[in-house]
C-alpha cells in the first residue's frame, strides 16, 4: 500500500466529526465571540470617557517684573467713573424742532444742545409784554390826572380865599385828587404784576432751548427731530432728556475692596492703576475716600480712587484693576522674580502645591512652591513656571496630568 493509501485511511471525514461531536462543539466557539465583544465595548468607553476634553477657565502667568501689582499690598478691580454728569432735558415739554449734538462731540457750558418748538411761548411772551404795556400807559395816565387834579384843588383853595367859590367845591376838588392817586397806586401795581408775568413767559421761551449745563463730551443722544421732551417721566413715546453729558476731567476709580481687607487701604494712599483696554499703560493714582458703607450681598466696601493723568482714552464704564502701594515705586527699587498666577490656579494634589498648565490641548501638572508674600488675588511662583505659560483657573477634582481640556471664553 503506498503512503497516499495510508494518508486516505487516516483521514476523518466532516460528517464523522459532527456524528461524534454531536453539535455540542459550537458553544464555546459562541461564548467566546460574545466575551470579545463586550471586552471591546467595554474597551472603546474607557477609552472614550478617559480621553473625553475637560472644560477649564485659563489665566496667563504674568511676569512679576511685569505686573502693574508688583509691590501692592492689596489689588481690586472697579470701573470707571464720573463724578459730574447729567441727562439733559428741557424744564417745559415740547417738541423737538432741532438737535444739535452727536455722541463724542464735546461741548461748553451754556452752549446750545436742542430747540423746542416755540411758537406758543412765543404767542405768551408776546401778550405778556403787550399787556405790561397797557398798564404802564395806564400808569401814565393816572399821573397825569393827578397832576391836574392837584392843580385844580390848588386854584380852588386860593378862591376860597377870595370868597368866589365855595368851600364845597375845594373839597370835591381834593376828594378826586386824593381818588386819582388811589387809582394810580393801584395801577403802578399792577404794572409791577405785568411785568412779573413778562419775566415768567420770557423765561418759558427760554425754555425752549437747551444749553450745556457745563463743558463736557457728549456720550448718548436720546431724542431726535419731531419727538416730544418732557421733564416729567409720562411714559408712552415722551422723552425725558436729549442727551448725556459728561464731565471728563471728573472721571475716578470705583472699586470694591473686600471687606477683610480694607484696613489695609487709607485715605491719600498711593495706588496705580491699569486698565483692561491698556494693560501696558500704568496710571498713578491715589485714594480720595473710603466710603463708609459696607455692601451686604458682596462684603465689600466701595472705595473711590483719582486718576493723576487725563487722558482722552479714558472713558467711562471702562474695567480697572488698581493695586494699592505702600510708596510710590522707584525704578531703583527691585520687584520680585518669577510670575504672578491667580489663587485659584493653585491646588494640592499629593499633598504638594500645584499647577496645571495647558500646552497642544493637554495639561501638565507642575509641582511648585508659591510664595508666603500677600499679593491679593495672586501668588507669586518664583520658579517652575515661566511668563506666558497658560495655566488652569480652578482646576475641577478629576483633571489630572495628560487630560485633554477645552477652553472656556465665557
Amino acid at each position: 500500500m503506498s503512503n497516499s493509501d495510508l494518508l486516505k485511511e487516516l483521514r476523518i471525514e466532516r460528517h464523522q466529526r459532527e456524528e461524534h461531536s454531536g453539535g455540542s462543539g459550537r458553544w464555546p466557539w459562541i461564548v467566546g465571540a460574545i466575551v470579545l465583544v463586550l471586552l471591546v465595548v467595554g474597551f472603546g468607553g474607557w477609552w472614550m470617557l478617559g480621553h473625553r476634553a475637560v472644560a477649564v477657565h485659563t489665566a496667563t502667568a504674568v511676569a512679576a517684573a511685569n505686573d502693574p501689582g508688583a509691590g501692592a499690598v492689596l489689588q481690586a478691580t472697579g470701573y470707571v467713573t464720573a463724578r459730574r454728569q447729567a441727562t439733559v432735558s428741557a424744564q417745559i415739554t415740547g417738541t423737538l424742532t432741532e438737535v444739535l449734538i452727536e455722541e463724542g462731540d464735546r461741548v461748553k457750558k451754556d452752549q446750545v444742545l436742542a430747540r423746542l418748538d416755540d411758537s406758543e411761548y412765543k404767542a405768551a411772551l408776546d401778550t405778556a409784554v403787550a399787556q405790561a404795556r397797557a398798564a404802564h400807559a395806564l400808569v401814565n395816565q393816572f399821573q397825569a390826572q393827578l397832576a391836574q387834579n392837584l392843580r385844580d384843588a390848588a386854584r380852588d383853595d386860593e378862591l376860597v380865599k377870595q370868597g368866589l367859590v365855595s368851600r364845597q367845591a375845594t373839597e370835591q376838588a381834593r376828594t378826586l385828587a386824593d381818588s386819582t392817586r388811589a387809582q394810580l397806586g393801584s395801577q403802578e401795581k399792577q404794572a409791577v404784576a405785568a411785568d412779573a408775568e413778562v419775566v415768567e413767559a420770557q423765561v418759558n421761551y427760554d425754555y425752549c432751548v437747551v444749553r450745556a449745563p457745563f463743558d463736557g463730551v457728549i456720550t448718548t443722544k436720546d431724542a431726535q427731530v419731531g419727538e416730544i421732551i418732557s421733564p416729567f417721566s409720562t411714559g408712552g413715546f415722551t422723552r425725558t432728556g436729549v442727551g448725556t453729558i459728561v464731565d471728563m476731567d471728573s472721571l475716578e476709580v470705583d472699586v470694591d475692596v473686600n471687606e477683610a481687607y480694607i484696613g489695609r487701604v487709607t485715605p491719600k494712599m498711593t495706588a496705580e492703576a491699569v486698565l483692561d483696554a491698556y494693560p501696558d499703560w500704568r496710571i498713578p493714582a491715589h485714594v480720595i475716600a473710603i466710603v463708609p458703607a459696607a455692601d451686604r450681598g458682596k462684603a465689600t466696601v466701595k472705595v473711590r480712587v483719582a486718576m493723576e493723568q487725563k487722558d482722552a482714552r479714558i472713558v467711562p464704564d471702562m474695567g480697572v484693576r488698581v493695586s494699592f502701594l505702600e510708596a510710590k515705586q522707584t525704578a531703583a527699587t527691585p520687584g520680585p522674580k518669577g510670575v504672578f498666577v491667580p489663587e485659584k490656579a493653585i491646588v494640592q494634589r499629593d499633598g504638594n502645591a500645584s499647577v496645571f498648565i495647558v500646552a497642544d490641548g493637554k495639561v501638565r501638572q507642575q509641582t511648585v512652591q508659591p510664595s508666603t508674600q500677600d499679593f491679593g488675588d495672586k501668588r507669586l511662583i518664583p520658579t517652575s513656571v515661566n511668563a506666558g505659560d497658560v495655566v488652569v483657573v480652578s482646576p475641577p477634582d478629576d483633571l489630572h496630568d495628560g487630560s485633554e481640556v477645552k477652553i472656556q471664553t465665557d
